[in-house]
């Protein structure tokens, strides 16, 4: 079997995460289990608010770079000087921050060698061998901490540097990753990977573009309320992207999961079980909950959010529900609920079968499946 790319890799645990199983993945791609287990943590991408996909290895990588970045602006903020200045006039400003920073990050801002900096810090009369003692001791915590990829506490660490014949103490490794800034990172990698986690599973795969080559490819929906009696009625619509028919609908009194997930079904079932289905919507409670996720995942279907307060996220939905308010509620006088159901069933009816619509150059959407169907 050929080796496959870091893309195909992301690719095939991108469809583990949208809920096909690992053994179908395998026996579709001909991979083993075990191997293809191994790549799910390293290859779980996450989507970020921009746009840009990161794995969760490069998000570690881009946060650890951030981190030096920001030390060093700060190390640059603090110094008199710059890195064109000469060389003494940087050591003396360098030797004000030491022991406030690490050497290296020291160092690196204003691009002066190690040694050279440890011969002036040791020249200085009032560095006492005391100090100097305690600079080669961070410098070892330090490299150690670095070693571990950030992942060992004092403990660990004064472990290490023992069985390299570096005495040190729990206690005193600890004051001296206190004073470096020094964190390992189980101490916030469970809130790190929680927080993946949620973004991950709520990716905006259609990026606000609102165009499908067929029907049954990306339906989007939304859940909208108009107040009847001082009674609020929530009206639930899916519709296919394609040819932006409303391809289900239902009213209830209640805006609950079972208003989505009947309102899913009803459109699925009508759309004959459609195959490699995207669906969209906002992060309501609703299209959160677990049981409509697993409804989708039952089915096959990947799910797609809007990001947050980005009502453009789901413009098509916010367009057909603008339409319909301006067109027949807004018009209407209602003097029951059931009046009211009568009302957006039949506007639904005549936005599908006689509404023009500018996207479809001026057909209805039921006319642009029905040209759709006739050049298979």
């Amino acid at each position: 079997m050929r080796r496959l790319s870091t893309e195909e890799k992301r690719a095939l645990v991108a469809r583990y995460h949208a809920g096909e199983a690992a053994a179908e993945i395998c026996a579709d791609t001909g991979i083993a289990r075990s191997t293809f287990y191994t790549w799910i943590k390293p290859y779980t991408t996450t989507t970020t608010d921009s746009g840009h996909v990161v794995s969760q290895q490069e998000f570690i990588k881009l946060k650890q770079k951030n981190q030096k970045l920001e030390q060093k602006l700060e190390i640059l903020q603090k110094v008199g000087c710059t890195v064109s200045s000469p060389l003494q006039e940087k050591l003396q400003e360098l030797a004000k921050l030491y022991g406030q920073y690490s050497v290296h990050a020291l160092c690196e801002a204003l691009c002066v060698s190690r040694g050279t900096f440890y011969n002036h810090i040791f020249r200085r009369k009032e560095v006492t061998a005391y100090d100097k003692r305690r600079a080669e001791m961070k410098e070892h915590v330090r490299a150690a901490f670095d070693e571990s990829h950030q992942r060992f506490g004092a403990n660990k660490i004064a472990a290490v540097l023992s069985e390299q014949g570096i005495r040190i103490s729990p206690k005193y490794a600890a004051e001296l990753m206190r004073e470096m800034g020094l964190q390992n990172v189980t101490l916030y990698s469970k809130r790190d990977h929680q927080k993946r986690e949620r973004l991950s599973q709520k990716q905006n795969i259609l990026q606000r573009q609102f165009q499908a080559d067929a029907p049954n490819r990306i339906w989007v929906s939304d859940v909208t309320c108009f107040k009847i009696n001082q009674n609020y009625l929530y009206i639930c619509v899916i519709l296919d992207l394609f040819s932006r028919k409303v391809v289900a609908h239902r009213v209830s009194p209640k805006n609950s999961t079972y208003l989505i997930t009947s309102t899913f079904r009803q459109a699925f079932q009508r759309r004959n079980a459609p195959q490699s289905l995207v669906f969209h919507s906002d992060q309501g409670a609703q299209y959160t909950s677990k049981a409509f996720r697993k409804l989708l995942r039952m089915n096959k279907v990947v799910q797609s959010f809007s990001r947050s307060r980005q009502p453009h996220d789901n413009a098509v939905m916010e367009s057909f529900f603008a339409s319909m308010k301006r067109e027949e509620i807004y018009r209407t006088q209602y003097g029951s609920e059931r009046q009211f159901v009568k009302s957006v069933d039949d506007y639904v009816e005549f936005y599908n079968i006689q509404r023009p619509h500018s996207t479809l150059n001026y057909k209805t959407p039921a006319q642009f499946e029905a040209i759709h169907e006739s050049q298979k």
